[in-house]
């Protein structure tokens, strides 16, 4: 006959087996996602290894370990480079950028968000169409619209470029989040006698702060590493961003790899260090919007 203790016994040893079964799985998960983790951190780390050997020593042990750090190599390439300028370019167009496309794209959709009509839908359509259309496809027009215009080889041409690019990314983005919010808070700030902009700044642009940490990394991150509209649109080589003259450093004709490996390194570089500066403010942002 089962007494209460043998119960309590058999009750203990399943709670002790689903305990076990769980640091197992969990184990193994996490072993699973650093395992991962490493395949995908392994070509940034072979890009520094390199960066720091000399041409003998890529040349006899390409896949070993440098013998010592020679810092040769990033000498080379901030001579060849002009790295501060370049970064200083990129710095100025990513940040204009973002500023061009998070009051452009907020101010577009807050309307589109609240005025529910075919007209509104049918623009927001065309903004998702945007985002599907390849950006080698604009080229040609925006290179000749800003050759007549007179923007080519100017900070506000290339600013223009990138915000037209990404404004219907932004609009996208804040529609969706702005008919969420409550239509209620509008209708009191009305109340007070606040107009359609006094509403829109001061009630809806506060609420928008977590989707807008949220585009400013995705807005960052693809004007940061574009190639393509600055080989462009850009020529004097003191407006050149960083992977311009990384490209430019390193050359089309041949591949150096004490020259490729450290401007690779430099042109990611400020990159990394404002991601890890503002890395809480963008987790925050992020798990902000998507709880609301």
């Amino acid at each position: 006959m089962t007494t209460a203790t043998d119960i309590r016994s058999i009750d203990r040893v399943e709670v002790d087996r689903g305990h076990i079964a769980r640091r197992i799985k969990s184990v193994l998960v996490h072993g699973l996602v650093l395992f991962l983790v490493a395949i995908m951190l392994l070509p940034l780390f072979y890009m520094v290894m390199m960066s720091f050997k000399t041409s003998t020593e890529i040349a006899q042990d390409p896949l070993g370990l440098p013998s010592s750090l020679y810092l040769g190599n990033y000498m080379n390439a901030l001579a060849s480079m002009g790295y501060v300028r370049s970064v200083l370019n990129s710095l100025g167009i990513t940040i204009s950028v973002i500023v061009v496309v998070v009051l452009a794209g907020a101010m577009a959709a807050y309307p589109l968000a609240r005025i529910q009509n075919r007209i509104s839908r049918i623009i927001v359509m065309i903004m998702a169409l945007g985002l599907a259309t390849p950006n080698f496809v604009t080229i040609t027009p925006i290179y000749v619209i800003f050759r007549d215009l007179g923007l080519l080889d100017s900070y506000v041409g290339i600013v223009l470029a990138f915000a037209s690019l990404k404004l219907p990314l932004a609009v996208f983005f804040y529609t969706g989040f702005i008919a969420a919010i409550p239509i209620e808070l509008e209708e009191a700030a009305r109340l007070e006698n606040c107009n359609n902009w006094q509403v829109f700044w001061h009630v809806i642009r506060p609420l928008l702060a977590p989707v807008t940490a949220t585009l400013s990394l995705f807005v960052m991150l693809m004007v940061w590493n574009d190639f393509t509209y600055p080989l462009l649109l850009l020529t004097d080589k003191d407006k050149f961003t960083v992977m311009i003259a990384v490209y430019r450093s390193v050359g089309n004709t041949g591949i150096d790899p004490t020259m490729l490996f450290p401007a690779a390194v430099l042109g990611s570089l400020p990159l990394l260090i404002l991601f890890a500066v503002f890395q809480r403010r963008i987790m925050s942002g992020a798990m902000a919007g998507a709880v609301k």
